[in-house]
């Protein structure tokens, strides 16, 4: 599929004003609850991922297929991304460049990525890497589990009242 970018809310590098989810969609399991609670708070969602996920047919929602590539779909959220948005994700380095655009970011299991806690989660996801380079077990993540989801739900409705008071 051919890159598409032509969605209107957030599409343009540096448009803060535009208050939509941006979800790092490849391998995300929390795709359809972010589309549920931001149907129920009318807001835009733009899945961005490089190919394999079937097109939405949800009102409000835009799928964004950039070329493959180890960061392309990071890099075109972190270009978007500003203070009335919400990026989903798991991945850290993702989550610290939203953050330096003062973006909300959001985990899959609930988490918040936050100023306070960006350094300590990259230096933990540095330090299990080495540890798994030097052959120590370093322990895995956990699965994830109906609590998580719910704690997902719970932590993006929150967060979606919050831009909308302000």
């Amino acid at each position: 599929m051919a890159p598409s970018d032509d969605f209107d809310a957030g599409s343009e590098p540096g448009e803060p004003e535009a208050g939509c989810i941006y979800v790092d969609a490849d391998a995300c399991p929390v795709r359809q609850e972010t589309m549920d609670v931001a149907a129920r708070h009318a807001v835009p969602v733009i899945l961005v991922c490089d190919g394999g996920i079937r097109p939405p047919r949800q009102e409000g929602v835009r799928l964004v297929v950039v070329p493959a590539g180890a960061d392309a779909a990071d890099d075109w959220i972190a270009s978007r991304a500003g203070a009335r948005d919400i990026v989903i994700t798991a991945d850290i380095e993702l989550a610290r460049r939203c953050l330096d655009r003062s973006a909300r970011v959001l985990s899959h299991d609930g988490s918040l990525f936050t100023a306070a806690n960006i350094g300590m989660k990259i230096s933990m996801r540095d330090l299990n890497r080495h540890l798994r380079e030097t052959g120590m077990p370093a322990g895995g993540g956990r699965p994830f589990s109906r609590q998580d989801r719910s704690a997902f739900l719970q932590q993006l409705d929150l967060l979606l009242r919050q831009i909308a008071a302000r």
